[in-house]
């Protein structure tokens, strides 16, 4: 088992792992089967998992793609400094050319010194924050966080040098470069994951993998690994023994729906996994034991390594904090605690972000309303009644998409060609600019402009205690579930993407969001 798999998670579960190779693969193999403990329901102890022992040596080919997987990550950070140092460059001859700061000049010696320290610095900070581990997040909206979150705090590094130092820096620089460094970096970093799925395409560094369990769960497996190229994982079979499931496909939780990975009936067999090359399985179902060590018995029998999710009992949700120590991963009831500085940040800049985008797109605004009020008949603005943070009621503004005649209260359009929507209606939601009015709702403080979306109260009021969480915070006019292929499909069906905002959420989390929304309304997807 490669040491880099073995780290992996999937918040708020963990895949815990298998891990194959000598030294102790005996004692390995004992603890996995002593974590499942002995058959309940049927009031006898689980047989005793019989392997040979040399089905788990690694392979010459698995130790060649696991050595090429740790290569790709130190080409990354190579490649991770030279781009930050030219863009630190980029920025002072930019800099330099619009008269900003213009009185501080650097030769290039020092310039490119200085850059390449400032890129160092960046790329440590990228590694702390874990950029360079083997999993990206949900739509690498938590990658683009960390890119400026590093930004932000090696300019502020930089500054408190230059207050302590001989090398005087252009405060310009630092401000224009805390723009340019993150979108260099994060051009940079797409080309990378296109280089390396160009290299998987051709079998370089990948291994094929299946999933059991076509479950929410195993959904989230699937996703994070297609999200994760340096794992060098391809889910591409599931396996369920849900009958309903057998013979659909499950979807990547991505901006498109387009990554698919079809569902075949259980359980695992070794004719299985040799038809479709199978090196790992990865159990994601709630399985009793005896059918668990029946499946892991059948996967080494295979040659293909084990990975598992233990957890089941814990529900993927924000009331548990979970805190990994050394490795174990402890769930504790409770919400997370309110912390009053990020709230009044976000609140600061959901105002002045409000304030600022309506000034500047107020010509926009008023040439929508007047293309609006002559395509149909009707007023402007839409007003709806949602259900807010705490489960407080708010009126809603939107641009009207729909014929008048439309209800008030219904489900969402799932198509554009829907017959209650106008024809320019089609256009404002294709470009989700229906939403914009809704920054009289954060200016008002009802809503932010990040958050989960607002529902209306007849879905509300058939909420799950799970469905309630996302009430913990305030709506947004944007967020994650926005940005996902699954947007065409009704919010409280895929909860995941709230959940992991209300887990995650902080200031950079927030801008990145909205760095995401916009590259995204602009592809008029």
């Amino acid at each position: 088992m490669s040491s880099e798999f073995a780290r992996f998670t999937v918040e708020p579960k963990r895949v815990a792992a298998i891990p194959l190779g000598p030294p102790s693969v005996t004692e390995q193999v004992e603890s996995a089967t002593a974590d499942i403990g002995t058959a309940k329901g049927n009031g006898r102890s689980a047989s005793p998992l019989t392997v040979d022992l040399r089905l788990l040596e690694s392979t010459r080919r698995q130790r060649v793609k696991i050595n090429f997987r740790q290569a790709i990550r130190f080409c990354e950070a190579v490649v991770d400094v030279l781009t930050i140092t030219f863009a630190i460059v980029l920025g002072y001859v930019a800099c330099h050319y619009t008269a900003l700061g213009k009185h501080v000049y650097y030769s290039s010696h020092a310039l490119i010194g200085v850059a390449l320290g400032c890129a160092l610095v960046m790329v440590l900070m990228l590694d702390r924050a874990g950029a360079y581990a083997p999993c990206n997040s949900l739509l690498r909206v938590r990658e683009t966080e960390q890119i400026l979150r590093a930004s932000a705090q090696t300019a502020l590094i930089a500054l408190a040098a230059s207050f302590t130092s001989t090398v005087m820096f252009s405060r310009w620089l630092l401000v224009l470069c805390v723009v340019v460094v993150p979108l260099v970096l994060f051009v940079q970093k797409t080309l990378v994951y296109l280089l390396i799925h160009a290299f998987h395409d051709r079998g370089y560094g990948i291994e094929r993998a299946l999933i059991y369990g076509a479950g929410c769960t195993g959904r989230r497996v699937f996703s994070a690994l297609k999200r994760s190229p340096r794992l060098g994982l391809d889910p591409v079979l599931f396996v369920d023994d849900d009958r309903a499931k057998i013979g659909g496909t499950v979807f990547e939780m991505g901006y498109e729906r387009k990554r698919s990975a079809p569902v075949v009936g259980g359980p695992v067999t070794t004719e299985l996994l040799k038809q479709h090359h199978i090196d790992l399985v990865i159990v994601t179902a709630s399985l009793d034991s005896e059918r668990f060590l029946q499946t892991v018995e059948t996967a080494f029998t295979g040659s293909a390594r084990v990975s598992y999710v233990p957890s089941h009992f814990l529900s993927s949700d924000a009331l548990f904090n979970y805190h990994d120590v050394d490795g174990v991963l402890l769930a504790s009831f409770g919400k997370p605690p309110r912390r009053l500085a990020r709230e009044v940040t976000k609140r600061l800049v959901d105002l002045v972000g409000s304030l600022v985008f309506m000034i500047v797109g107020s010509p926009v605004f008023l040439l929508l309303s007047v293309i609006l009020k002559l395509d149909s008949p009707g007023p402007i603005l839409f007003k709806q009644q949602r259900v807010g943070l705490g489960g407080r009621v708010f009126e809603m503004y939107k641009f009207r998409t729909m014929h008048v005649e439309a209800p008030a209260y219904d489900f969402s359009p799932r198509h554009s060609m829907d017959p209650r929507i106008t024809r320019f209606g089609r256009f404002l939601r294709k470009t989700s600019l229906d939403e914009v009015p809704q920054l009289l709702n954060v200016i008002e403080g009802s809503m932010s402009l990040v958050g989960p979306r607002p529902e209306m109260p007849f879905i509300v009021a058939k909420y799950t205690q799970n469905d309630s969480q996302r009430l913990q915070v305030k709506p947004g006019l944007t967020g994650l579930w926005q940005l996902s292929g699954d947007r065409a499909f009704l919010i409280h069906e895929n909860l995941e993407y709230d959940l992991y905002y209300i887990q995650h959420r902080n200031f950079f989390m927030d801008l990145a969001i909205m760095l995401h929304t916009s590259i995204f309304a602009m592809r008029g997807i």
